[in-house]
């Protein structure tokens, strides 16, 4: 059984990348927010003027809105796992700041603890400045948008849990490109990030509703709208069961990597 004092060891570590990031924290903001806001310059602003409207629970809303509220959910996705794969890679296997960790009183999963909360945070500071920016250019309007807050951070949890699944098989860095160009990319257009899912075939509503980000948007994107989701606690419960899932699966296989 650990002693009391070390029930919150991840924290040290936490700070620890903290500390690091602040000296790159401009940088990595606007990589981070660059992305999204060009997404929503070229589809929400061009494609918005030929799209005109779009139907969300029976509510005809701007393309604009529909696509913003999307895009902040894949930004969420996007920075939680390019910081749990890139970043805690550098860190777990080229510059060996684990093993050097490992040296202190601090555990294995202490260390991955920390990884998946400062990937989350790096996801929910990233969001923040895209929905201010969002409410700056007027495309956010209501104060529901609020309450997306929260639910972006879980999302942070849990694409971070599952980014830290891979990060614990990967041999070198190439090996992401192949999570990025067959789970992400799929996913962002399967999750109705930029179109109405409606619009697909049954059997691809089907699949598109077993992927995280579907949840994600779900939770998210009514609030842009002044409405509240529908079946919230069904996505929340979807969203808590992956990430704890994840979870366990990424400890278990780093601790196996470790062994080795």
């Amino acid at each position: 059984m650990s002693h009391p004092h070390m029930r919150f060891a991840f924290w040290p570590v936490f700070l620890r990348n903290l500390l690091v990031w602040r000296k790159l924290a401009i940088p990595s903001l606007v990589g981070n927010i660059a992305e999204p806001l060009i997404w929503l310059v070229a589809f929400g602003y061009g494609m918005g003027t030929l799209v005109g409207t779009v139907n969300v629970q029976g509510q005809a809303v701007p393309y604009l809105v529909f696509l913003a509220s999307g895009s902040v959910c894949m930004s969420a996705m996007n920075a939680a796992t390019f910081e749990a794969l890139y970043s805690a890679f550098s860190r777990m296997h080229v510059q060996k700041t684990w093993d050097s960790i490992l040296n202190t009183p601090v555990t294995l999963r202490d260390v991955v603890l920390a990884e998946m909360l400062w990937a989350s945070f790096k996801s929910l500071f990233s969001v923040t400045a895209i929905l201010l920016i969002m409410t700056a250019l007027g495309i956010v309007t209501t104060p529901k948008v609020l309450l997306a807050w929260p639910m972006l951070w879980l999302a942070g949890i849990t694409f971070s849990c599952i980014a830290l699944i891979f990060n614990a098989i990967a041999k070198g860095y190439d090996f992401f490109t192949f999570y990025f160009t067959l789970c992400l990319t799929p996913m962002m257009f399967l999750s109705g990030v930029f179109f109405p899912v409606d619009q697909f075939p049954a059997w691809v509503q089907i699949l598109g509703q077993v992927l995280p980000l579907s949840h994600v948007v779900a939770l998210v994107r009514p609030l842009f709208f002044d409405q509240w989701p529908s079946q919230p606690w069904l996505h929340l419960g979807v969203l808590l069961l992956t990430a704890s899932g994840a979870w366990l699966l990424a400890l278990h296989l780093t601790r196996k990597r470790f062994r080795q």
